[in-house]
């Protein structure tokens, strides 16, 4: 039991999921207690009952559209994400890579995280109106003035030893942006991306008070507040809770995926590479698997959106609206990244088996 008070200790993943599961009960017990009884030590108006807080799921269902409204603020979110990933990266790395750009604009781009989003809401408000466009590129703006500077830090971390070595071997401006910085850049990036999750969520409850077209940000403001009801403000907190940890555990799964050299880290006695548990052996194959399930529900209900199998119920396009081709630009991109992983597959397999047979025939001559 010593491990429990080391300093920085480390524990097995079963230990992190009892005491995870025992500290999440603590906290509900302690919850409980102080809003309990018709004079609770916190009153109900400040924080609501767990129970009456898990009550409330069941009215957003039947009263609030919560599925529409989840989905909708699911949409304006990854529409910001892609929005600002594809802005953020091109300029990052211009400003990062060469000099002039650097010295033109690296001040203006640091400057940018200090503008309170709030305080040009109006701004967006005249450029785009009060709709779905608002929102997505709302968010993406407020990603992109913390992505950029990040880019560009992360550009300037890249080690000189791999410069030196691509250079040395004769490489060009471009394949060493190719080979070198993309890769290193990406690698990191991908954890910063990770972190701004939480960010995004902070601004979607700005966005989505705007116009009041719809989302969870939206239903905080009408059902939670206007109406009194702080078991469903919380409950809706809770909602965006869940999906934030969604969200993370997603990133690191893609993390794995996209950069598996950050995992392979070696043991302090042996050469061999750590081996996954058996709880993120089984995570994995669950995500894989319901990545796949995702695929074929998308591939279905995308069909229906023009053959109309289903009669006139379009659940992509009732659920999402306006957003709907986040939807399609997500799962059109992991159906060509799944297309291309398996043609790779296919590429190296014809490669050896062709190796092995001009092995077997040089072996064959010189036989003979």
């Amino acid at each position: 039991m010593s491990w429990m008070f080391k300093l920085r200790g480390n524990y097995t993943p079963l230990q992190g999921l009892i005491f995870g599961i025992v500290g999440f009960l603590i906290t509900l017990v302690v919850w409980y207690l102080v809003t309990m009884g018709e004079d609770p030590m916190i009153e109900s108006g400040i924080l609501a009952n767990p129970m009456k807080v898990f009550g409330a799921f069941d009215d957003l269902y039947r009263d609030n559209e919560l599925i529409k409204n989840l989905c909708l603020s699911l949409g304006f979110n990854f529409g910001g994400y892609i929005k600002a990933i594809l802005f953020a990266i091109p300029i990052g790395f211009i400003i990062g890579l060469y000099p002039v750009f650097n010295a033109a604009f690296q001040s203006q781009v640091d400057a940018f995280r200090f503008i309170p989003l709030t305080a040009v809401t109006g701004i967006f408000l005249a450029a785009f109106g009060i709709g779905t466009a608002l929102k997505i590129n709302f968010l993406a703006f407020g990603i992109m003035i913390y992505l950029v500077p990040i880019i560009i830090q992360r550009i300037k971390e890249v080690s000189d030893v791999y410069l030196k070595t691509v250079y040395t071997i004769g490489a060009t401006d471009w394949q060493t942006i190719r080979t070198v910085y993309f890769p290193a850049v990406l690698s990191k990036l991908s954890d910063d991306i990770r972190v701004l999750t939480a960010i995004s969520w902070t601004y979607i409850i700005v966005a989505e008070g705007i116009g009041d077209q719809g989302g969870l940000g939206s239903l905080v403001y009408r059902v939670g507040q206007r109406m009194g009801r702080p078991d469903k403000t919380f409950a809706i907190l809770l909602i965006f809770v869940l999906i934030g940890l969604i969200q993370d555990r997603l990133f690191v799964y893609l993390d794995k995926k996209f950069f598996p050299h950050k995992y392979q880290i070696k043991e302090q006695h042996s050469a061999k590479l750590k081996e996954p548990s058996i709880w993120e052996s089984m995570f994995d194959f669950g995500m894989a698997a319901l990545i796949w399930i995702l695929l074929g529900v998308y591939l279905l209900l995308a069909i229906n959106e023009f053959a109309s199998f289903l009669g006139n119920l379009k659940p992509l396009s009732y659920l999402f609206q306006d957003t709907v081709w986040v939807v399609h630009v997500i799962f059109l991109s992991t159906i060509a990244y799944k297309a291309w992983c398996i043609f790779t597959k296919r590429q190296e397999k014809a490669v050896a088996v062709q190796e092995v047979k001009e092995e077997v025939t040089q072996e064959v001559k010189e036989g003979e």
